[in-house]
C-alpha cells in the first residue's frame, strides 16, 4: 500500500484503504472478525494486507445485508479451506428466504404508505388531513390489539442458523 511502511499501516491508513471508519473496524475486532493486529513499540496497531483484504470481505458481506453472525460463520469456513461449503450453501440459503421476507415486508409498506397517500389529495388545513388521521387510526387499532399478538411474523436480524447448527473450527 503506497505511503506505508514495510507493508503494514495503522489503524487510520487501514480505515482510509478500506473506506471504512476507524470505529467500525475496531467494533469488527471486537467482534473477533478481524484478527489482532499486531503492535508497534509504542504500541499503536498495526495492519498488514491481509486485514485489508479480510475487512474486504466484511465489509461486501455486511453491503448483502448479512448480519456480523453470518459473516463470523463465514469466515470461518474460509479460515479452514478443507471443511466442505455445504454448512455455507445452507447459510446462502437461509438469507435468501430472510431477504425475500422483507422483500415481502417492504411491499406490503409501500401499499400501506401508496395507500396512505391516497387518503390526502389537496393542501388542506391539518385536521382535516386524511394521512394524520389515517396514521392516528392505525395507531389506535394497533393499540388495541391483544399484548400475546405479535405484529409480524419477521423478527429482524435473527436470520441466522442456530449456535447448535454451526460448525466449532477449534
Amino acid at each position: 500500500i503506497c505511503g506505508v511502511k514495510g507493508g503494514f499501516m495503522k489503524i487510520g491508513d487501514l480505515a482510509k484503504a478500506t473506506r471504512t471508519q476507524v470505529e467500525t473496524i475496531r467494533h469488527y475486532e471486537r467482534e473477533g472478525l478481524l484478527p489482532d493486529a499486531g503492535r508497534t513499540e509504542s504500541n499503536y496497531r498495526v495492519y498488514a494486507d491481509a486485514h485489508v483484504r479480510r475487512l474486504g470481505f466484511i465489509r461486501h458481506c455486511r453491503s448483502l445485508d448479512m448480519t456480523l453472525g453470518e459473516i463470523r460463520t463465514l469466515l470461518r469456513f474460509k479460515d479452514a479451506p478443507e471443511v466442505n461449503c455445504e454448512e455455507v450453501n445452507t447459510l446462502l440459503d437461509e438469507h435468501i428466504k430472510h431477504v425475500s421476507t422483507r422483500i415481502k415486508e417492504l411491499r406490503a409498506l409501500q401499499t400501506e404508505l401508496k395507500r396512505l397517500r391516497s387518503q390526502c389529495c389537496a393542501v388542506l388545513d391539518t385536521a382535516a388531513c386524511g394521512i394524520l388521521t389515517g396514521l392516528d387510526k392505525a395507531a389506535r387499532e394497533r393499540d388495541m390489539r391483544p399484548q400475546d399478538k405479535p405484529e409480524s411474523n419477521h423478527v429482524h436480524g435473527t436470520h441466522v442458523l442456530t449456535a447448535a447448527s454451526l460448525p466449532s473450527f477449534r
